[in-house]
């Protein structure tokens, strides 16, 4: 596919752990992903980034959303509901990256209408492998919302 004429895709990371943060940049970066990677570290920020609040007031609007679960301020779980029930954010595809493989952690998230939910893997080759995946599933795979081509 020549997504050449296509511009960059905006992902929001939201990811209170530095060595996650890390390894999601080095997967940006090795699998020469044209994309902008933003990063915010908690619940709040994700917030204030997506509503364009504060010291993110010139945001763009994500087309996609890494989302942990396990975050200071408000949990992913409470960002994810407020993301799905507000008709601005809701068609922003939303994947929740964590570490939990809990049963009950994957069906809230789906219940709360995450658009799919990744288990990280601990060893760093999975990590940036499925970080690539999803990167070619959503922005190369999928058509998002509001997007052209």
């Amino acid at each position: 596919m020549n997504h050449s004429a296509a511009r960059p895709v905006d992902v929001l990371l939201v990811e209170d752990d530095p060595g996650d943060e890390l390894m999601t940049r080095e997967a940006f970066e090795q699998n020469k992903i044209g994309n902008t990677l933003h990063v915010v570290r908690d619940g709040e920020e994700a917030l204030d980034f997506l509503y364009r609040r504060g010291r993110h007031a010139d945001a763009p609007r994500p087309d996609l959303v890494l989302l942990d679960l396990n975050l200071p301020k408000y949990d992913g779980r409470q960002v994810l509901t407020q993301i799905k029930s507000d008709p601005d954010l809701a068609e922003i595809p939303v994947v929740v990256l964590t570490t939990s493989s809990a049963e009950e952690d994957v069906l809230r998230s789906y219940r709360l209408h995450a658009n799919a939910y990744v288990t990280k893997p601990v060893d760093l080759d999975q990590f940036l492998g499925a970080v690539r995946q999803i990167d070619e599933f959503f922005v190369q795979v999928v058509r998002l919302p509001g997007r052209r081509g």
